[in-house]
């Protein structure tokens, strides 16, 4: 090809809002993967009955901690950059303030759940260095209601915020 028919694409820089939107997003995905990253686990936990394969993949876990905590930080921070960049958004905005109410609730919500949780790996290990046999303390443990509901209303409510994120309702 002759070097004169060659086009070279025009790409545009992002702008700061861009950027922002783009990291901000990149955070809520982050706290997505983490999240499903943490259901998978412990789905696959309360299929096993050695506890140290129950061990294993709740120390898996931790990986999806990581994500989470890295991505509600980011979507935190990039998020309220987001609002004092953008005019005609507010921290008062219905939607931006119960966005905020909610990813508190989830936060806490899944820092409780996620302690509860570790105990219940702990306990996985030491069944499993005292013989690995099965045992109903553990599977009692793995389908704890209040863990459960704990670790899964953290994830509803992260439900909840990507939902007002998207629609944004009353703006």
């Amino acid at each position: 090809m002759a070097p004169g028919l060659v086009h070279r694409a025009k790409i545009a820089p992002l702008s700061r809002h861009e950027w922002l939107l783009l990291i901000h997003v990149g955070g809520a995905f982050s706290v997505l993967a983490g999240a499903l990253l943490a259901v998978v686990l412990n789905q696959a936990a309360l299929r096993r009955s050695k506890p140290s394969e129950t061990a294993l993949l709740l120390g898996l876990t931790r990986v999806a901690v990581v994500l989470i905590a890295a991505g509600m930080i980011v979507t935190l921070a990039f998020g309220l950059w987001l609002v004092d960049d953008t005019p005609g958004y507010d921290l008062g905005d219905g939607w931006i303030s119960a966005s905020l109410a909610l990813w508190v609730i989830a936060l806490v919500l899944g820092s409780v759940g996620g302690r509860r949780d570790r105990h219940t790996r702990e306990l996985a290990e030491r069944l499993a260095a005292e013989g690995d046999r099965p045992s109903r303390e553990l599977a009692a443990r793995l389908r704890d209601p209040v863990t459960l509901t704990l670790t899964y209303g953290s994830g509803l409510a992260v439900v909840a915020i990507l939902v007002m994120m998207i629609w944004r309702p009353g703006s």
